[in-house]
């Protein structure tokens, strides 16, 4: 009589390996956009390093580059600003100096008008009542925005500061009656109707006479 054999083990089910960037750990990530917002608000965008960022986050500056990448990625994560203005401002310039201020307002409008645009909204009005929040978006506007634009123009360095905050009086105050105060006929009016009646003064305070 044979012998009974043992049954074979069953097969063990092989296990697949992950790919793709692991997911951070979300103690971390805050650690580090909490240190990012003291440090961008305290310092400016141009004062602050990433080692800055680490060092007050208590890890490595590899680890920043890890989970934000650039220093403006960090800084717009660190606001939470839906949009990367590097994307957008090309087609502002690509037209050249001419019909510029037209271009900025459009684009201004049509982010703010279109579903991203409650995320602007939140921010303003944290803005209006936050010193904290109002330093981190006043930056936001001048280093990732006016800056980028006032860079392509051939104008009077002396001037650039004067010329930047002009803009943002008109693109704020947009803001803030459009969208937050909800000021008619402003709230209600058709983009176009907008651009045509900013656009020319935004385009002076950029390339004209503001002596």
């Amino acid at each position: 009589m044979t012998p009974r054999r043992d049954a074979e083990p069953a097969a063990q089910p092989r296990r697949t390996r992950r790919t793709g960037r692991r997911p951070g750990n979300p103690d971390t990530r805050e650690a580090i956009l909490a240190a990012a917002r003291g440090a961008f608000a305290e310092r400016g965008f141009d004062a602050t390093a990433i080692r800055t960022v680490a060092a007050a986050a208590g890890v490595d500056p590899a680890l920043v580059h890890h989970y934000f990448g650039a220093k403006e990625d960090l800084f717009r994560a660190a606001l939470a600003f839906p949009v990367d203005p590097a994307r957008l401002l090309p087609t502002v310039l690509a037209g050249g100096p001419e019909g510029i201020g037209e271009r900025l307002v459009r684009t201004f409008l049509e982010v703010w008008d279109s579903p991203v645009g409650a995320a602007g909204v939140a921010l303003l009005r944290s803005a209006v009542s936050n010193e904290w929040t109002a330093r981190l978006l006043r930056e936001f506007l001048v280093t990732q925005v006016l800056r980028r634009v006032l860079d392509h123009l051939e104008v009077d360095p002396a001037e650039l500061p004067l010329r930047g905050g002009l803009v943002a009086t008109q693109l704020a105050g947009l803001a803030l009656t459009r969208y937050v105060l909800r000021l008619e006929p402003i709230a209600g009016a058709e983009p176009a109707t907008l651009v045509a009646a900013a656009g020319p003064t935004v385009q002076r305070y950029l390339t004209g006479d503001v002596r």
